[in-house]
């Protein structure tokens, strides 16, 4: 790679907690990539994979609705080797173009490719600095895939037995991260390499919020960003982190009135980022919670204290989630409200760009199965676009 970036390649079979290592990852500054979902993406209707996958293996892989059903293509694949070759034939060279694109455009010094094939990639392998290998007990892995994945106990093993040993991996790694459950001792893990990185990767860590533009006063980079949103009331927008568990589990319950632990903040680490605003008495008075995955912006918790002038902080938060998310590439912002949001807080969301979210009308189908994903019957959702360009081009 290029001698001003720092490339991570980071695989682990299934079920090992790859994501929650990669989501720790960008918490500390990485840019991160999931080339497993963009392998999903990419067979999309529309698409480059789409048409190819579907000639190989026929319409009888496809949904009603015209999608792939990964469920059948996996059970496939997973049981004739053969046609495991051909599909990532499809993919991989469509994956590829992907992820060069993304590295073209990210600014980090650090980026983090995902990919379970990464050592049996020929053209990842060249391009990655180091790799981390993420390793979990076999029990761990089945108990993952049967209780998110939702696998029987014999359909967890063939998978795990599907794939090319651990050990293989382990053996070709430079840095090793047990992965058994216990969130806080994975994330000391990774804290721990990562102080250990090269001199090529340091300097990294104030990046998320840098390009936050302010609405008055002052940018500070040590402590997120300054804005004067009242008279006599300033507030900080900063990156939350896992070392604020506490505070963010005392204003997650204060605001819902649901007894909200640390340890579930800091499960929760393992999958979403947190955005903090504070007074400046180091109070906070407003929270969102929200992650990027397969380029989209999904944020699916934001609170905002009562006695503060709401809508200039609502504005302030949601800026800075959609300046993050810019700095992760992300296409498209999904917001999620329960319907009992007051009202002057949906129309700071209206007055920022958002657009009432409908299903059918959303034209892209990885967002459209996103969005699906979180639309529930109590809560209302809203959506933006943030990039004109995509990295997944439709055909």
């Amino acid at each position: 790679m290029s001698a001003d970036r720092y490339v991570i390649g980071l695989t682990g079979n299934i079920a090992v907690g790859k994501s929650v290592v990669r989501q720790m990852l960008q918490h500390l500054g990485a840019y991160t990539i999931d080339a497993d979902q963009l392998s999903h993406q990419a067979t999309a209707p529309g698409a480059p994979a789409y048409l190819p996958t579907v000639e190989m293996f026929g319409k009888f892989i496809l949904n009603p609705d015209g999608t792939v059903n990964r469920s059948l293509l996996g059970n496939i694949v997973f049981t004739y080797p053969d046609a495991l070759t051909k599909l990532e034939a499809i993919i991989h060279p469509v994956v590829g173009q992907a992820i060069a694109a993304l590295l073209g455009r990210a600014k980090q010094r650090v980026i983090v490719i995902e990919a379970i094939k990464l050592l049996e990639s020929e053209n990842l392998r060249n391009i990655v600095d180091a790799i981390w290998v993420v390793d979990a007990s076999a029990e761990a892995q089945i108990k993952r895939l049967v209780e998110r994945r939702k696998m029987s106990e014999e359909e967890a093993r063939r998978r795990i037995l599907a794939q090319r040993p651990q050990a293989d991996k382990i053996a070709k790694a430079n840095v090793i991260i047990t992965n058994d459950g216990n969130v806080e001792e994975t994330w000391k893990q990774v804290q721990a390499a990562w102080n250990k990185l090269p001199a090529k990767a340091r300097g990294v860590a104030e990046t998320p919020l840098a390009a936050v533009k302010p609405l008055g006063g002052e940018v500070k980079k040590s402590t997120g960003m300054h804005y004067s949103v009242a008279p006599g009331f300033e507030i900080i927008v900063r990156r939350g982190m896992p070392a604020n568990t506490e505070l963010i589990a005392a204003f997650i319950t204060q605001a819902t009135k649901r007894d909200v632990s640390r340890m579930d903040v800091m499960m929760a680490f393992g999958q979403k980022s947190y955005l903090l605003v504070q007074d400046m008495q180091g109070r906070v008075v407003a929270l969102a919670g929200w992650q990027v995955e397969n380029l989209i912006t999904r944020v699916d918790e934001f609170y905002v204290a009562l006695d503060v002038p709401r809508e200039p902080v609502v504005r302030a938060l949601v800026n800075a989630v959609e300046e993050a998310s810019r700095e992760l590439q992300s296409e498209v912002s999904f917001v999620f409200l329960p319907k009992s949001t007051p009202a002057d807080i949906g129309q700071s969301f209206l007055g920022a760009g958002y657009q009432p979210m409908k299903l059918d009308e959303i034209k892209f189908p990885a967002w459209r199965e996103a969005a699906h994903e979180l639309l529930t019957s109590d809560n209302i959702g809203l959506m933006k676009q943030l990039r004109a360009d995509r990295v997944m081009k439709p055909i």
